[in-house]
């Protein structure tokens, strides 16, 4: 890098010697960039700080909308909450106890011992369903798969209290379509049969009105994730003799592997904490054989003004998804660093 300094030698008028002044004694320093002002860091500042502020008003609304309600839950479940706290104003702290009741109440393991089990067979049945549904639009041509597009489309739109009320239309025991259906068929026994009068056809109608409404979605991730792989993957395994099952197995699965972890972790949250189809149907009856976690919760709560005890259930059930995410997470994390 050149330096190059610059003196000029002038002869001074008044005293005749000779004087030299440096007129400009500035370095110039070849091929250097000037140096910046403070406004261009202060831009880049606010570019880095404006995503932020942008969130803040989603963020705001979050805490204030999820976040004191979940509080105040955390707060009542260690308190005893009844009607005559709420009559009177009282504000009774009872510790752990409503926690330790639970956790040693065999009714609450049972009841989480049949959330566990009613959402794994829903989970299972969405995800193989909403998969083969999935494959059938990327198969079909393009009016079927419009016309089937719609189709899920307002099965997934249609309201959780609308469609159980529809559901309840379908399986009444006097006018229901499903019973005349099966009349029809040939089982004359199942003419005025009553679904909600035992658990497991209870369980029936409740699976069959979540599994409904929850493939469209599992469908449309499903046929979104095909659209990406590339058709001469398909050719190659087919040259190499694969059949349909081989071909999900070697190209779709492995491919799709993100899309099946992050669907499935998903559908278990909904499916868990699932409550409209499971209250509106029999109202966790009959005698409680349908109660699940989220409906345990509402009954002890607001059924039998156990306040205190609803929230300790709810405050449980909530750690129990938490625990789930936990996992899932270290999944997530754990491809990542394989990759």
């Amino acid at each position: 890098m050149a330096v190059h300094s610059e003196r000029v030698q002038t002869q001074s008028p008044e005293s005749g010697k000779a004087a030299v002044a440096s007129t400009d004694e500035r370095d110039v320093v070849v091929g250097a960039t000037p140096k910046k002002s403070g406004r261009p860091v202060d831009r880049r500042v606010g570019r880095s700080v404006a995503p932020y502020l942008l969130l803040l008003p989603a963020i705001a609304a979050t805490l204030l909308l999820l976040g004191w309600p979940l509080l105040k839950t955390v707060l009542v479940s260690f308190q005893n909450l009844n009607r005559r706290q709420l009559i009177q104003h009282l504000t009774e702290w009872n510790g752990f106890e409503n926690y330790t009741d639970q956790l040693t109440s065999s009714e609450f393991w049972s009841v989480t011992g049949r959330t566990v089990a009613f959402t794994v067979v829903n989970v299972v049945l969405i995800m193989v369903f909403g998969t083969l549904v999935g494959l059938l639009l990327d198969r079909l041509g393009k009016r079927m798969r419009l016309a089937l597009s719609i189709s899920l489309i307002l099965a997934w739109a249609m309201p959780v209290v609308a469609a159980t009320t529809v559901f309840q239309w379908l399986f009444d025991s006097q006018f229901g379509v499903v019973n005349w259906v099966l009349d029809k068929l040939g089982w004359h026994g199942m003419a005025h049969y009553n679904w909600t009068s035992g658990q497991y056809s209870t369980f029936f109608v409740i699976v069959v009105l979540i599994v409904w409404g929850s493939i469209p979605f599992v469908a449309f991730n499903m046929y979104a994730g095909l659209t990406t792989i590339p058709k001469e993957l398909y050719e190659a395994a087919r040259m190499d003799g694969a059949g349909s099952f081989k071909i999900f197995g070697a190209v779709i699965y492995p491919i799709m592997k993100p899309f099946f972890l992050a669907t499935t972790f998903l559908e278990v949250i909904w499916v868990f904490k699932a409550f409209t189809q499971v209250y509106l149907i029999n109202k966790g009856g009959p005698d409680g054989l349908t109660r699940t976690l989220p409906v345990h919760a509402f009954l002890e709560g607001f059924g039998s003004q156990r306040f205190g005890v609803g929230s300790a259930i709810a405050v449980l059930t909530i750690l129990m998804l938490g625990a789930l995410m936990a996992y899932y997470f270290r999944i997530i994390l754990k491809q990542e660093d394989e990759l």
